[in-house]
């Protein structure tokens, strides 16, 4: 396909229309030719069509179908779906392409007729689709079960429609036809109750059952008078529900009492777990703004914050049900990933009390190919039953994010941190001494202690600053605040004891305070001019932010899905680093090599000088003269600690490789190469079924009923203050005091 042009036929301003076959077919409009191919930009080809049919709107919706397949419409939205065609059309030279421009989407739904249950019209964006008259379709999730694919292109947070604008139509009115008449029949009361609920929604009418039990039912109009109403009852030696007698005729005024139309949570349910599908993290309000401008409904928020809790039950399980499954699925992750350790404990009262997850492939991933340092941080779950996961994190060679474990526990404090680290030690057991990058909060500088005496701990540089903001909060303004924060960073960063002593002395300008907090606060745990492990320039336990991500998407989900939409997440990124890394031909990483290179080229203006044996000197002009290190190449050093700090020979070593003829490569760190890269993602963790739902198997029933831990309390929890969200505190011009103005101010 390489090279190959493909004629495009664009079509546009006809009619889809359904055949007998349930064929689409094109009626109509305008059509030009265009070339494209393999190079083609998709934004390029949409500019070429707003000038070809002379569209005012760059907005457009563009369809095409699938070789041999006339029923199903395939839309490209982005790139890859453009290449995808492409690929799919290899064999022909033509491709016919239809173009929705963005103001014709309105004016094909409301052409919209309305349909019998037997033949739905769906209405896709801007492209009206007819299913044929013998489509299986159900009452209720009939759109579900048309063989159509169906783009999410609708955002649900779109602009509220005018209703008195004839140009749009409700979502409601497709249920016009839901209920046909005498001779109708349901699978179930449910589906029958269902389609008299929504055929109500769209004719605007409230209803009341009058009988209503597992073999009949009665409906009538809830206004009094009306005659209108329908009898259904189950057909004998059947499981179906047939009308037997049916009313059609009202007498009371619809939009009367259409106000008094009753949305069961049931009900706005099954229309939000719709929505729920194509975005999960949907929010009430735009919720709410979507059913009042589809169905004319208006819900409150707490109406619709209900029925969001019961459509994600529907769809994702009970949250309190999958407590209850933490047994089984722990044993499913040992049956499916070998070699992984997966610890659950329960309280005495058999309530949730904590969780711990390593996969083999995190395990063996971390031994083999990362570097001894590992991240721990923690993050607040905004679920139902609240709790808080606990996370190890380390950093691949190209410093990608490699989870190693996590855990689920009831509360962070020392107790759980202890064994989670109990835990982690068991898991990357090995010889080589760790360093943490961690917080001392919480019980994590005393469990760290306890649990890996030998190790190195790295005081995160943000939480250390933070506390420093708490500790002496409302002594300074903004702007000196600023600074002492700016100084106190450049005191941990300085590699060498000058540096941290020349920033440790602008501390002591703006308050000797300051200054004496920072001296008690341990620096040999957080500068890099004391620190005597090796964090390669890694001083902030945030660096799993990406892991944490996939936390925020998936914390509101059942516990036993939460995790496995974690697995997958891991699963993916390891396949396809896997596949990113197979593609590399240097000996490191593709930004290891971008680094070494930029020191080669720094090295070439450099002079080296013999002192004795492995130790040379090297000198270079800098801004403030003639600079002097010391390399010594045997202990991999350089006065500079450039070397020492990253892992990469710094370009006064290089100077001195190129000096003695000798190869910068055999002087990185292992865990930079392009090989570690790969042992780090060469296992791969496995998918472990049947954990989102409940057990069917009754030879896999839990031999322990497990209880959720206490609901959190309503409300958001307090956010702390960052020092990357300081507020400007009010200072008065007058005195200088802080937290009030010369207006207010009381000194004279």
């Amino acid at each position: 396909m390489a090279g190959k042009k493909i004629i495009a036929i664009c079509q546009s301003g006809g009619d889809f229309v359904t055949n007998k076959d349930g064929s689409l077919s094109y009626n109509g409009g305008e059509a030009y030719a265009i070339d494209i191919n393999e190079q083609s930009k998709l934004s390029d080809i949409k500019s070429e069509i707003k000038d070809m049919f002379n569209l005012r709107s760059g907005n457009m919706s563009i369809k095409y179908f699938l070789p041999g397949n006339k029923k199903t419409l395939i839309t490209i939205s982005k790139e890859k779906d453009l290449h995808r065609m492409l690929n799919f059309i290899s064999e022909t030279s033509t491709v016919d392409v239809f173009i929705v421009p963005e103001e014709a989407a309105a004016r094909n739904v409301s052409n919209m007729p309305a349909s019998r249950s037997s033949g739905m019209t769906i209405s896709e964006v801007g492209v009206p689709i007819v299913a044929p008259a013998n489509a299986d379709v159900g009452m209720i999730n009939g759109i579900d079960q048309l063989d159509l694919v169906m783009p999410n292109e609708t955002p649900l947070d779109c602009m509220p429609l005018d209703m008195n604008d004839g140009k749009h139509l409700k979502a409601a009115e497709v249920w016009e036809n839901t209920i046909t008449g005498v001779d109708q029949r349901f699978n179930s009361f449910n589906e029958f109750r269902e389609a008299v609920h929504k055929y109500s929604v769209a004719h605007g009418f409230a209803y009341r059952f009058k009988k209503n039990n597992h073999h009949r039912a009665t409906v009538k109009c809830k206004a009094q008078g009306c005659p209108w109403r329908i009898f259904a009852s189950q057909l004998s030696t059947t499981q179906l529900i047939c009308i037997k007698k049916m009313n059609t005729t009202h007498t009371c005024e619809g939009a009367a009492v259409k106000a008094g139309h009753r949305a069961t949570r049931g009900w706005v349910g099954s229309i939000i777990k719709e929505k729920l599908k194509a975005s999960s993290n949907c929010k009430p309000k735009d919720i709410a703004n979507d059913i009042k401008r589809e169905y004319g409904i208006q819900l409150n928020y707490a109406q619709t914050w209900r029925a969001i809790e019961i459509a994600k039950e529907q769809l994702q399980g009970s949250i309190k049900e999958a407590y209850n499954l933490l047994p089984y699925f722990c044993e499913k992750i040992k049956e499916t990933n070998p070699g992984s350790i997966v610890s659950f404990i329960t309280k005495d009262d058999l309530s949730f009390h904590r969780l711990f997850v390593s996969f083999h492939a995190s395990i063996s991933g971390f031994l083999q190919g990362c570097r001894p340092l590992i991240f721990l941080d923690s993050t607040i779950l905004n679920s139902k039953y609240g709790g808080t996961l606990l996370a190890a994190t380390a950093a691949d060679a190209e410093d990608g994010i490699f989870p190693v474990a996590f855990a689920v526990v009831d509360a962070e404090n020392e107790d759980n941190w202890t064994w989670f680290l109990g835990e982690l030690k068991s898991a990357v057991s090995t010889s080589s001494q760790l360093t943490f990058v961690a917080d001392i909060q919480n019980g994590l500088k005393r469990a760290l202690a306890d649990v890996f005496d030998k190790c190195y701990h790295s005081y995160c540089l943000k939480h250390l600053a933070d506390k420093l903001i708490r500790d002496l909060k409302g002594q300074f303004s903004h702007d000196a605040r600023r600074f002492m924060i700016n100084d106190f960073y450049a005191a941990a960063r300085a590699p060498r004891l000058e540096g941290f002593q020349q920033a440790a002395e602008n501390l002591k300008a703006i308050s000797p305070e300051v200054y004496e907090w920072v001296i008690q606060s341990e620096p040999e745990h957080w500068a890099n001019a004391f620190f005597a492990g090796a964090r390669y320039n890694h001083m902030v336990s945030s660096f799993g932010q990406e892991f944490f991500s996939w936390v925020s998407e998936a914390h509101e989900f059942p516990i036993t899905h939460m995790i496995n939409l974690l697995r997958g997440k891991m699963m993916e990124s390891i396949y396809k680093r896997r596949v990113d890394s197979s593609q590399w031909m240097t000996t490191l990483t593709p930004s290891n090599e971008e680094k070494l290179q930029k020191e080669t080229a720094m090295a070439r203006s450099l002079q080296v000088l013999l002192t004795h044996g492995s130790i040379f000197e090297v000198r270079g002009e800098c801004v403030e003269g003639t600079s002097v290190e010391v390399v010594n190449i045997d202990h991999w050093d350089c006065s500079c600690k450039g070397w020492q700090l990253t892992g990469l020979p710094c370009c006064h070593a290089i100077a001195v490789f190129e000096c003695v003829g000798r190869s910068p490569y055999d002087y990185c760190s292992r865990y930079f190469t392009t090989e570690s890269f790969r042992l780090t993602y060469s296992e791969s963790i496995h998918p472990v079924p049947n954990v989102e739902g409940p057990i069917e198997d009754e030879s896999l029933e839990v031999a322990v009923t497990v209880t959720p831990p206490t609901e959190r309390p309503p409300g958001r929890p307090k956010k702390q203050e960052s020092i990357d969200l300081l507020k400007r505190q009010l200072q008065c011009s007058k005195c200088k005091g802080l937290g009030h103005n010369k207006k207010t101010c009381k000194n004279t």
